[in-house]
């Protein structure tokens, strides 16, 4: 799994992740990676499930079918084969879960975000602080069982951000989601219309099919979830709502709520705790 980090090169966080399944006669394995901001994992695969978390820092999983930017409060399920990369919003301690595809089978059965309970975010440190060279016991046995029955849980939608097939509408998301350019974030439909060369209406059809989505709820989401970072980082509300692309900390605190179920300030809290 080649890793293209900002700097300095990091090795592969799941390198030893085989000696650890082969070793471990339980269903669940874990690793513990912590990686510099700006850090990218690229593009793989594990023949099993995995439950990426972030215990600290926002975590952004890449597949081809969308993108999810997690804070400390959830966790990215992926089933077994489905490509995907990492990027890191900040410093990131990462924790990874391994299930084997037998022992996943009452588990989702779609990649999803979940929620992190303080239990379940503590059986997940635990199990990734296992060793390979240390025997499995009855203990560990049951901590395995307890986090499986965790990680049945409805999955949390308001963090998935789907992503177009369609090359056209793809390159759109591209732009928004990557917040590099104010002028792109404030393109209204029409304008991106006219940059593909199509009517405003046809535009709208496309991007609804492609995404599932209307364009303006999935560029409001995109917004909040890059905002994320920002917040759990301390930053004035304010400067977090006008980056956002919002008028006044009111109006973002209104769309964060209505989206999330919570006040930027509880979400911070959650953050913090």
């Amino acid at each position: 799994m080649p890793v293209r980090p900002a700097s300095p090169a990091l090795p592969c966080a799941h390198a030893g992740l085989p000696e650890l399944q082969a070793a471990a006669p339980l269903p669940v394995t874990g690793v513990a990676a912590d990686y510099p901001a700006g850090t990218e994992v690229q593009e793989h695969s594990h023949a099993c499930c995995q439950l990426l978390y972030a215990v600290q820092g926002v975590l952004e999983v890449r597949a081809r079918s969308g993108r999810w930017v997690v804070p400390p409060t959830r966790g990215v399920w992926l089933r077994s084969g489905v490509p995907h990369g990492l990027r890191m919003r900040g410093v990131v301690q990462v924790r990874s879960l391994f299930v084997d595809a037998g022992a996943a089978r009452d588990l989702p059965d779609a990649d999803c975000v979940i929620e992190v309970s303080p239990l379940l975010r503590e059986l997940i440190r635990e199990v990734a602080s296992w060793r390979a060279e240390q025997p499995r016991s009855g203990r560990d046995a049951l901590v395995v069982q307890l986090l499986l029955q965790e990680l049945r849980q409805p999955m949390a939608v308001p963090f998935h951000l789907p992503w177009p097939q369609d090359e056209r509408m793809a390159g759109v998301c591209t732009r928004l989601a990557e917040c590099g350019d104010a002028g792109d974030m404030a393109a209204t439909a029409g304008v991106w219309a006219q940059r593909l060369a199509m009517g405003e209406k046809t535009f709208h059809r496309h991007f609804l099919q492609a995404t599932g989505m209307s364009f303006g709820r999935w560029r409001q989401r995109a917004r909040l979830l890059a905002s994320l970072q920002a917040l759990l980082a301390g930053r004035a509300l304010l400067q977090v709502a006008l980056d956002a692309g919002y008028e006044s900390h009111s109006a973002y605190s209104l769309a964060f709520k209505r989206h999330f179920g919570l006040s930027p300030s509880a979400f911070c809290a959650q953050g913090r705790t």
